[in-house]
């Protein structure tokens, strides 16, 4: 487990593709488990730890994820992630087609099917739906990849996935929203890169930034010095 920030009422680790935040019907161990686990053991807490989970990513998402050690920063990170001017979550995506544009706003309107667990985006308000909103630009690109870092500002179920492959930039990987074919590890190529934000608490300005995956081609483009 790589703690990326820790203080007496935040805990901020990065995530591993593969990991779930929160338990679900698989039964597998998650990451909010594990995490209370280790500070039980850490600190020699006689009693349960208390750990709120502020946000969620998709399991087969990587980078920052946010947990609350106290029920007073859980309630204030609550309110404060409600207000998404007052949290920058920004991630990268590797994609397998080039962007209409080098740059861009994109909003959508998207319904949720919960039978298949996924999102789908349109362009107009329908029934049933909810305003989504992000920038994207291009960082720089390989041969057969892009990477786009994104910036959000609503906090709708799939919302990257679903209108990166709106616009036909698939994130490699996620077969569910188009990709040709699966990454050997069953990840998906979306990684919560940073998270800025106002401490609940102490009031000063975090900024966590998350390694990428140790992956070649994830390596690689952190590296490229030719943008676009």
């Amino acid at each position: 487990m790589h703690i990326l920030y820790e203080d007496n009422h935040l805990i901020i680790v990065n995530k591993q593709a593969g990991d779930i935040v929160q338990g679900d019907k698989t039964g597998d161990a998650p990451l909010s488990d594990i995490i209370k686990d280790f500070i039980k053991v850490r600190d020699k807490k006689p009693g349960n730890v208390f750990l709120g989970v502020v946000h969620r990513l998709d399991r087969p998402v990587s980078g920052v994820c946010l947990f609350a050690k106290t029920s007073k920063a859980l309630a204030r990170m609550n309110a404060l992630f409600a207000k998404h001017e007052e949290v920058r979550k920004t991630y990268w995506a590797i994609v397998g087609n080039r962007p209409p544009k080098p740059e861009g706003t994109l909003v959508h309107w998207l319904t949720r099917d919960e039978k298949r667990n996924m999102a789908r985006a349109y362009e107009r308000e329908v029934p049933n739906s909810k305003r989504a909103h992000l920038d994207y630009r291009t960082l720089c690109h390989s041969d057969r990849y892009w990477l786009l870092e994104v910036t959000l500002h609503t906090g709708r179920h799939h919302q990257i996935r679903c209108q990166l492959s709106k616009i036909g930039c698939p994130i490699k990987g996620d077969l569910k929203y188009g990709a040709p074919r699966s990454n050997p590890d069953g990840s998906i190529s979306l990684h919560a890169r940073r998270l800025d934000f106002i401490h609940p608490v102490t009031q000063k300005e975090i900024a966590v930034e998350a390694p990428v995956p140790n992956d070649k081609l994830w390596q690689t483009m952190e590296t490229q010095e030719n943008p676009l």
